[in-house]
C-alpha cells in the first residue's frame, strides 16, 4: 500500500539550507520590478509610435523563463533541507492459500499439453510467481483414494518451487496401485482443514484469508463431499475450483496387473471427460468461483483468485514512519525548469540553460545521497 502522507506537518532534516531561501526571494523581487518596467515601456511606446498597423508587444518576453529558474531555485534549496513528513501505512492482511491437488489416474489423461496433471503443474507454477509471498502462505496436498500432504504452510516459495521441480511429471501416486484410480476430495478438505489447525496450534491464529484451491478433472461430487464442503463453508474457508482437461476428454491410461497383462474393469471407463458441471456446483457450494484452464487465461485466473483473498483478508495495524519528501521538491524543480524553456527561442542560450541545470541537479543529487 502506498503511504498517505501528512504534508501539513513537514519538518527539515538539515534546516541551516533554508537561509538561502533569501537569495530566491530577492531575486523575485528583481523579477517583478523588472516586469513592471517592462510592462510600462510597452505602454510608452504604444502611445508614441505611430505605425499604419497596430503592433504588438510581448507581455512578458523570456521572463517567464527566469521566474521558471527562481521557483526552481527554490525548489532546489529545499530539497537540500531534507524534507520530511509522517506518513502512515495500512497494511492488508495476506492469504493462506491451501492447494488441493487432484492426483487420481484420470489426471494422466492427455487431452491437453502434456497431460492433466502436468498442465495443473504449469499453471500452479504461475500462481507462485505471482504471490507476494511477504505475507502470503501456501500448503499443498495431493488427492486420490487417500491424500498426501507435501507442503505445510509456509511464505517460502523454494518449498513450493522444489516441489514443482522434482514432481511436475507425475504425482506420486503410482498408476499400477488400485487406490490411484480413486478421487476422494472430501479426504483432501478435511486434510487441508487440519493443516490449518496445526498451523494455529504451531504458530497461533493467523489473520491472513484462508482459501482452498481445488485443481481436477472432475468426478468429485458426492454426499460425503457436500459434508466436508459445508465444514469448509462454516469454517470460513471459500472453496475455489479449477478445471483441468476437454469436454472431448481423452483415453484413460492403461492398468496392468502384477502379471503384466493390461487389466479391463468394467467399473473403470475409458475414456475421461472434465465434468464441468460437477466442478460448478463445488465451486459453488464451497462459496468460491470456478475456473477452467485453457478456457481463462492462467494468469487472469491466479489474479483472480489471490485478488479475492486479499479482499477477503483483514487490514492490518496501520504503521507511522517518516518520509523522506526531497524528492517531490526535485520533480517540482524539473518540472519548472521544462515549463521555463518553452519560452526560450535562441538555441545558444537553450544549450546554456539546459547545461546548467543538469549539472544543478546532479549536483543536489550528490548531495542527497
Amino acid at each position: 500500500m502506498l503511504p498517505t502522507i501528512d504534508f501539513g506537518q513537514i519538518e527539515f532534516g538539515e534546516p541551516d539550507y533554508l537561509w538561502l531561501l533569501i537569495v530566491p526571494a530577492l531575486l523575485l523581487a528583481a523579477w517583478g520590478w523588472r516586469f513592471a518596467r517592462r510592462r510600462a515601456d510597452n505602454r510608452r511606446l504604444a502611445e508614441h509610435r505611430t505605425l499604419p498597423i497596430r503592433e504588438r508587444f510581448a507581455i512578458a518576453g523570456d521572463l517567464p523563463f527566469w521566474l521558471s529558474v527562481i521557483l526552481a531555485t527554490s525548489c532546489l534549496i529545499l530539497a537540500l533541507a531534507r524534507p520530511h513528513g509522517p506518513a502512515s501505512t495500512v497494511r492488508q492482511g495476506g492469504v493462506d492459500l491451501v492447494i488441493l491437488q487432484d492426483g487420481s489416474a484420470s489426471m494422466r489423461v492427455q487431452d491437453v499439453a502434456g497431460n492433466r496433471y502436468q498442465r495443473a503443474m504449469t499453471f500452479l507454477r504461475l500462481l507462485g510467481d505471482a504471490l507476494s509471498w511477504k505475507t502470503d502462505r501456501v500448503a499443498l496436498t495431493l488427492f486420490a483414494h487417500v491424500a498426501t500432504p507435501q507442503i505445510r504452510l509456509t511464505t517460502d516459495p523454494n518449498t513450493l518451487f522444489f516441489f514443482l521441480d522434482h514432481l511436475d511429471k507425475e504425482p506420486p501416486f503410482r498408476i499400477e496401485e488400485d487406490t490411484t484410480w480413486d478421487t476422494n476430495l472430501e479426504l483432501g478438505i478435511h486434510w487441508g482443514i487440519r493443516m490449518i489447525e496445526r498451523d494455529e496450534e504451531i504458530h497461533g491464529k493467523s489473520t491472513n484469508a484462508k482459501m482452498f484451491l481445488v485443481l481436477s478433472d472432475g468426478e468429485l461430487w458426492s454426499g460425503e463431499v457436500q459434508k466436508a464442503i459445508e465444514e469448509s463453508v462454516a469454517r470460513n474457508i471459500p472453496l475455489f475450483v479449477v478445471g483441468v482437461g476437454t469436454l472431448g476428454g481423452g483415453k484413460m491410461p492403461a492398468y496392468y496387473g502384477p502379471d503384466g497383462e493390461e487389466v479391463h474393469d468394467p467399473e473403470v471407463p475409458e475414456y475421461s471427460r472434465l465434468d464441468r458441471q460437477s466442478l460448478q456446483e463445488i465451486a459453488y457450494t464451497g462459496g468460491g468461483q470456478y475456473f477452467e484452464l485453457d478456457r481463462d487465461g492462467d494468469r487472469r485466473i491466479a489474479n483472480a483468485i489471490i485478488d479475492t483473498g486479499k479482499r477477503l483478508a483483514p487490514s492490518l495495524a496501520v504503521s507511522n514512519d517518516a518520509e523522506q519528501l526531497y524528492w517531490y521538491f526535485l520533480t517540482i524543480a524539473a518540472a519548472f525548469l521544462l515549463v521555463g524553456l518553452l519560452f526560450l527561442r535562441d538555441r545558444v542560450e537553450l544549450s546554456l540553460q539546459l547545461a546548467g541545470a543538469a549539472i544543478a541537479l546532479a549536483w543536489v543529487s550528490s548531495v542527497l545521497n
